[in-house]
């Protein structure tokens, strides 16, 4: 496994992340266990995580396996807070009460003391930024948390927030954000990416394989068993399943076979050699797809292969 520094940073991570979001619902305990296992096996250290992931049962599961496993001091654990379920809905709630009720809920839930990197998982426009940005100080401050980041913030919204951290007299910096990003969803170069260079921020890739659209699953259709055919996932990987989105998929097809390796190591490739990119979260129901997007490390993609890749993924957009 290869290692990074986070933005400008001191915080080094694993190229690829272990994200979670799944556990305790499409993945159950056992299927965890190995996947973790085999996470760190491979040298992997990042692993992603929130309160609201595995329908609210997923960091008790989580914590409960790094225990087991004694591996709390080999991970980089990252959390968040800032969505809260509420009912049938899932509501923004970046308020410092929330924050800080999440936060002490995931120290509980993960068996420890601290968390390695803690993210604001969405913004809020409700919610006052000073207050929001004001609990990440006191997180710091309290020792609950090492570094702060964001997520699925867009550009103005990155830049406002490290520009008021940044200019506080404990001067805090953001050091990530976490935001989709692959070949079919490349939108985060218009603003977010810039931004995040300009600011000395490290990019954390959630869904680099494009839903799942990017190992090639869907070249021939829609398998019973993926999430495209769940009505509950249907419209989530839909709409990268177009006749544009498909040429994308078609070129890495391509590519692939030149270089005799999977469409999914192709796609990864591509993503971690992007400018700023820290870290891409993957996240696997298998643990035999979680090693088929680790083996992806070795490869490194010819220059005209990339572009390529460029050129027919930005016309896809």
């Amino acid at each position: 496994m290869q290692y990074r520094r986070v933005g400008a940073s001191g915080l080094d991570v694993s190229r690829l992340a272990l994200g979670t979001m799944t556990w305790g619902t499409a993945v159950d305990a056992y299927d965890a266990e190995e996947q973790l296992s085999t996470f760190l096996d491979a040298g992997g250290t990042l692993v992603d995580t929130a309160p609201i992931y595995g329908d609210g049962v997923c960091e008790e599961l989580l914590g409960t396996l790094i225990n087991k496993a004694d591996a709390r001091g080999r991970i980089v654990l990252a959390g968040k807070a800032g969505l809260i379920k509420r009912g049938d809905r899932i509501d923004r709630d970046s308020s410092r009460r929330t924050l800080l009720d999440q936060l002490d809920l995931s120290l509980r839930q993960l068996g420890t003391d601290h968390l390695d990197l803690w993210q604001i998982h969405a913004w809020d426009a409700e919610t006052p930024i000073e207050e929001t940005l004001g609990t990440l100080e006191h997180a710091v401050r309290t020792g609950r948390t090492r570094y702060v980041g964001i997520s699925n913030y867009s550009g103005w919204q990155t830049a406002l927030a490290h520009t008021w951290l940044a200019e506080r007299a404990d001067a805090l910096p953001l050091i990530s954000t976490q935001v989709e990003y692959s070949l079919v969803r490349r939108e985060a170069e218009d603003e977010v990416l810039p931004a995040a260079q300009h600011l000395g921020m490290g990019v954390l890739a959630w869904s680099p394989l494009g839903r799942g659209v990017l190992t090639g699953k869907y070249r021939g259709g829609v398998p019973a068993d993926s999430r495209a055919a769940d009505p509950a996932w249907e419209a989530f990987v839909g709409k990268y399943l177009t006749p544009q989105k498909s040429a994308v998929v078609e070129a890495l097809a391509r590519a692939s076979e030149g270089l005799d390796v999977t469409i999914a190591h192709v796609a990864l490739a591509w993503l971690l050699a992007r400018p700023g990119v820290a870290s891409a979260v993957i996240g696997a129901r298998t643990t035999s797809q979680l090693q088929e997007n680790l083996a992806s490390e070795d490869l490194e993609l010819p220059p005209e292969i990339i572009q390529a890749l460029d050129d027919v993924s930005d016309s896809a957009r």
